[in-house]
């Protein structure tokens, strides 16, 4: 019943961009990290819009909050706070080219790091780097793969 709903495969999925995120990585890597879980996140919320809302990024986000170990409820917010303009334009977001979603899932990403840091720096007095916004670029750049696995993923488990 859940395999034909596709609510196995779709937690799956979590489950790896949750996995990709802790993963250990060579310094010189690492902080070049794509932000896996947003990326996996925009996906399902233009996807299936009906099927992943608010309450599915909030656990999410607190799940995110444990594993990375920052104050609970940051990565929570975050998300949320990105998840509106996503569910709001899910149909302008399908229909746009490559590109602009690749420039959309940017911006999207830059939004979501500016607020962890900011909660980060108001709650923990964290410091910036500019090897913090790293990941913008390359989740930009992993949008594509990234897009093009997770629709593959969805037709072959049939989520609807």
């Amino acid at each position: 019943m859940w395999i034909k709903a596709g609510l196995i495969p779709l937690l799956l999925s979590y489950l790896a961009a949750l996995v990709l995120m802790v993963l250990p990585l060579p310094p010189l890597l690492e902080m070049w990290r794509p932000d896996w879980l947003t990326l996996v996140l925009i996906y399902w919320l233009i996807a299936i819009p009906h099927r992943v809302g608010f309450t599915t990024v909030l656990v999410l986000g607190l799940l995110t909050d444990i594993l990375m170990g920052s104050g609970f409820g940051i990565y929570a917010i975050a998300l949320v706070v990105i998840a509106y303009p996503v569910l709001r334009h899910f149909q302008r977001l399908r229909n746009q080219s490559m590109l602009q979603q690749i420039i959309v899932v940017g911006m999207l990403v830059l939004m979501k790091r500016a607020i962890v840091y900011e909660l980060e720096h108001a709650l923990n007095g964290a410091v910036f780097n500019i090897t913090y916004l790293y990941p913008v670029l390359t989740s930009m750049i992993a949008w594509y793969w990234v897009y093009l696995l997770l629709r593959k993923y969805r037709h072959r488990y049939a989520i609807r």
